[in-house]
């Protein structure tokens, strides 16, 4: 059965899409740390991060940086973290949360937006990009 990852790329679930390539996706997490906690998926589903073939784990840590300087542009932080856990979903991914104290890395901590709010950060960032 495809990850929920696999099927908000393949369009079957909505999301809030931040940009993609031909190999990568990125999205708001619906559940965030911080305001414009944002996902980062190889379009192709393998579980661990250490098992993504090399030129893809490149690929993806190269999306990543770049999302990440477009989020640290629209949402005001210290700085952008990155976070790599994957427990929650068997798809790899990299979580980029923008940080201004440390409880926000935790995964302890939620906030709560609207879908208005959600897409105004979308907005945001993609003017970013």
């Amino acid at each position: 059965m495809p990850s929920i990852f696999t099927r908000i790329i393949q369009g079957e679930l909505p999301a809030y899409t931040i940009a993609e390539n031909e190999d990568c996706y990125a999205f708001l997490d619906i559940n965030p740390n911080a305001r414009g906690h944002v996902l980062c998926v190889p379009k192709k589903e393998v579980d661990k991060l250490f098992d993504l073939k090399d030129d893809l784990y490149i690929k993806l840590m190269q999306f990543s940086k770049h999302i990440a300087g477009a989020l640290e542009k629209a949402v005001p932080c210290k700085r952008v973290g990155m976070a790599v856990v994957g427990l929650e979903v068997p798809h790899a991914h990299v979580h980029l949360i923008p940080l201004n104290e440390m409880h926000e890395m935790t995964f302890q901590t939620k906030v709560k937006l609207s879908d208005k709010e959600f897409k105004e950060l979308v907005t945001k960032i993609k003017a970013q990009l």
